[in-house]
């Protein structure tokens, strides 16, 4: 299998507050292969941010792609799983080993931080998975 292109944004109103989850898996031919978008319940938008990361790993493993390149508009996240933050935060954690064991099963990798402008489509499905669940109420 070729490389695949991962997007990935985690939404969380209130901060803590409802959060949503997206993800693009997009293939060398730039053909969307997935799309994710789902509620995770309420929650911070770092958390729901790795929750994105680890949703996506998942599904772009049934792939079996000879790499992956993700790109992610949290700082914090592409910093942490790149080495050069600390994670510290107990809820962060579990879900960074979990994203790293995943990251494990890729034989190439690499994470890379984008401007929010340029990650619209993931951001747009985090959205759409709490508007799902709340029935579009803003």
């Amino acid at each position: 299998m070729q490389s695949l292109t991962l997007y990935v944004d985690g939404a969380a109103r209130g901060n803590p507050g409802p959060a949503g989850i997206g993800a693009v898996i997009i293939d060398e031919d730039e053909n969307v292969q997935a799309e994710i978008h789902e509620y995770i319940g309420e929650t911070t938008n770092n958390v729901a941010e790795y929750q994105a990361l680890i949703r996506g790993l998942k599904e772009a493993e049934h792939f079996a792609p000879d790499g992956i390149k993700v790109y992610s508009d949290s700082q914090l996240l592409v910093r942490q799983i790149t080495g050069a933050y600390r994670v510290k935060h107990p809820n962060l954690i579990p879900l960074y080993r979990e994203a790293v064991a995943l990251i494990r099963s890729f034989p190439n990798f690499r994470i890379d931080h984008i401007p929010r402008q340029k990650n619209k489509r993931a951001d747009k499905l985090a959205n759409q998975g709490i508007d799902d669940k709340l029935g579009d109420k803003k």
